[in-house]
This record gives C-alpha cells, sequence and structure tokens, in this order.
C-alpha cells in the first residue's frame, strides 16, 4: 500500500504509463510462457480490475470497487482528508490550539491530503498505512529529521483523536521512533554570553533580554507584557501557554530583582507594552525573531535560542535562594526538567546572578557619566562579590 507507483517485474523497469483513470494501477509479471502481462487493480482497495483496460468488465470491476468506498454515513467522514476536514470543526481545534499551531497544522495537513487524503478509514487502521507512513518519515528524516517527526506526529495526533471520538478502529502511528532528539536542558545563556548580547543590542532586545533572564517567562508572555501587569514590585502575568491547551490560564506573579525594578522604571512608554518596536507597536512572533537573531548575528554566541534563557533563569533563581519547586512554579519547567538544568550546569554558573544584575546595574549607573569605564566597573564589583 505505498503511496509510490511501484511495479513489481522481473523485466528491467521503464517509465509507467501513465492511466487516464485515477486510482488505478498498473502491475506487468512475465507469465510462465515468458510473455510479460499487465494487470490492474483499485488502488484503495487492492481489488483486481479484470479483463483488458478500458473493457466492460475492467469498468464493471473498478465501479464496484469505488462503490464499495463510498461514503455509507453522510454524516461521518470516510477519507483521511474527510478527518482532517473534521478535526478542524472539534473543541479541540477550536480551543485548545493557538492560531500560529492552526497555521502550522493547516499546512502539514495539506501535505497529507496530497499524500494519503482519498484513503478510506477502514484502511488507515492497516499495518500496511503505517509502513507506508514510516517509509516515508525514514526516507524524508534523512534529510529533515526535525520536519519528519513534526509531520508524523501531527497525523498521529489527528489519528489519536479519530480513533477515541470517531470510526477509526485504532491510531497505528502512535508511539512512532522519532528521528530528531534534542535535550537542551544543558544549553543556558553564561554571563559572557549576556554580556556579549547586551553589548551589540538595540534598547529593545536589551530590554528583552531583562524580561527573559529575571523573570523566566516564554517570548509569547513576554511580548504580551504590558505595563498594567507591573505594580513596582511584581510583575503579575497569565501564561498564555497553559490557557492554549485548554486549561484556565495560570497567574504566575514573578518580584522583580533590583536590577529589572531599576531597567523598568527607567524605560521609556510608547504604549501598552513594555516591549514595542521603534514604531511604538508590538513585536509581532516572526519580527521579534528576526530582530533577536540580528543581534545574536553580531556576536559569537552559536547554539543558544531565545528560549534557553529560561534555563538561565532556573539557575539563577536557585542560587538567589529559591527551592526547585519555586523557581519551576515561576518559570513554568516540570520539576523534574528543572532539577535536570541545575544537575548540569549549577557548577559552572555560581556566580551567574551576580554577574548578570551587576552588568546590567552598572550599565544603568554608568548613565549619566559617559566617561565611566562599564567593563572596569563591572569587574571590579564582581570581584568584590565573589571575594566577599
Amino acid at each position: 500500500m505505498d503511496h509510490k507507483k511501484r511495479s513489481t517485474t522481473s523485466t528491467p523497469r521503464g517509465p509507467k504509463p501513465k492511466l487516464g483513470v485515477p486510482h488505478v494501477h498498473s502491475v506487468k509479471k512475465v507469465l510462465a510462457s515468458g510473455e510479460v502481462a499487465t494487470f490492474y487493480y483499485h488502488r484503495h482497495t487492492r481489488k483486481p480490475l479484470p479483463g483488458p483496460y478500458g473493457s466492460p468488465q475492467f469498468w464493471e470491476a473498478l465501479q464496484a470497487a469505488s462503490a464499495s468506498i463510498a461514503r455509507k454515513d453522510r454524516g461521518a467522514p470516510t477519507t483521511l482528508e474527510g478527518l482532517l476536514d473534521e478535526f478542524q470543526n472539534t473543541s479541540r481545534w477550536r480551543d485548545k490550539l493557538a492560531d500560529s499551531t492552526k497555521k502550522e497544522y493547516l499546512r502539514v495537513f495539506n501535505f497529507w491530503r496530497g499524500t494519503f487524503g482519498s484513503l478510506p478509514i477502514s484502511l488507515l487502521a492497516a499495518k500496511a498505512f503505517r509502513a507506508d507512513v514510516l517509509r516515508w518519515h525514514d526516507e524524508f528524516s534523512a534529510d529533515h529529521p526535525r520536519e519528519a517527526d513534526n509531520r508524523v506526529t501531527i497525523l498521529a495526533r489527528v489519528l489519536a483523536w479519530a480513533a477515541a471520538d470517531r470510526n477509526l478502529t485504532a491510531n497505528v502511528l502512535a508511539g512512532f521512533e522519532r528521528a530528531y532528539s534534542s535535550d537542551r536542558s544543558e544549553k543556558i545563556w553564561l554571563p559572557e554570553h549576556i554580556k556579549a548580547f547586551m553589548a551589540v543590542a538595540s534598547p529593545e532586545m536589551q530590554l528583552a533580554m531583562m524580561l527573559a533572564l529575571h523573570t523566566g517567562q516564554r517570548q509569547a508572555d513576554i511580548r504580551a507584557m504590558a505595563w498594567s501587569n507591573y505594580d513596582g514590585r511584581f510583575i503579575t502575568i497569565r501564561q498564555g501557554k497553559s490557557a492554549r491547551e485548554g486549561q484556565a490560564a495560570r497567574q504566575v506573579i514573578i518580584p522583580c530583582t533590583k536590577a529589572l525594578k531599576a531597567t523598568l522604571d527607567a524605560a521609556p512608554r510608547h504604549g501598552a507594552l513594555m516591549l514595542t518596536t521603534k514604531t511604538g507597536l508590538g513585536f509581532q512572533k516572526r519580527y521579534f525573531a528576526e530582530c533577536w537573531d540580528e543581534v545574536v548575528a553580531k556576536t559569537e554566541v552559536t547554539g543558544l535560542h531565545f528560549h534557553d534563557i529560561r534555563g538561565t533563569t532556573i539557575t539563577m533563581l536557585f542560587e538567589a535562594g529559591c527551592s526547585v519547586a519555586e523557581a519551576a512554579s515561576i518559570t513554568g519547567h516540570t520539576l523534574r526538567y528543572a532539577q535536570t538544568i541545575l544537575d548540569k550546569y549549577l557548577a559552572r554558573t555560581s556566580v551567574l546572578a551576580e554577574a548578570a544584575i551587576l552588568k546590567f546595574e552598572a550599565r544603568l549607573d554608568a548613565g549619566a557619566d559617559d566617561d565611566v569605564d562599564v567593563d572596569a566597573k563591572i569587574e571590579a564589583e564582581a570581584g568584590a562579590e565573589i571575594g566577599g
């Protein structure tokens, strides 16, 4: 049941003849007499279509095969394409997926429509279907492992829904083996990375770094932070990811560090949001990523993403006296993942919180005096903090 056209013959392979009838495939076989014969079958049902191509017997068999997969219940989908369409009318789609996630799903849906869209639901539960999908996954993942995993994962989620709530008998893609794996618990921004970033960043990206480093929140939540969330001591937000997953938006109250408070109190307010573009508008996801990447490209920082800052925050909170549970309650990490970060990198970042805060405070203190050597001041104060 391969989605690619194949020919099983002992004769040299040549281009397959283009058939004018959809869903009809041909197979060439060498008979005992040595003659090469062509056999036809209906792709979806695998039923043979006897007689010469285009003969009355052929058309009768084709009509019967097509009728066998016709929709028996007009209220229920009978093909993969129908399932993909119906999934978009569910509460899972409407209430639990962010708009950006829906856009990504639709992109992947279009791929599966073109590959297996007309396949009957009865065949979606077959091992042969699983074999076809995983064969594609194995081939495509050689060059694009993350994208291969992404496409199969999204399809598997639709099949899981159909198996639970519709007439699909089983989700044969459950537990497929992924091609890509990444443990980013070891990826955190160290003081030298932060220093390099801040040295070349625009005021907007400097503020973004401050908010990310001192709150540990996801990029979407940081872009949505409003000045009304800040009362001079605390930043109170509702984390958007929990709301997108169908749960009540989780409220988090984040005490501001001295450095973050000083930065926010001194920052210009161009609108309702803390982070705005030079024109006073809120950052869209793509534009924010472009601006962030432009700054990183000017430094020698490699292999670090924006969301890796959250691991740094976990470490800073722990060094400031928070328990793992307290730190994770602010950033939104699981206890297990937060502990993994600490186990791997706490020793390497023993002065991270002090160095980061000294960096920011020194820059603020030097704002009124252009003659101050900020880096020398940071090194001197950091040395005093460590030595004391």
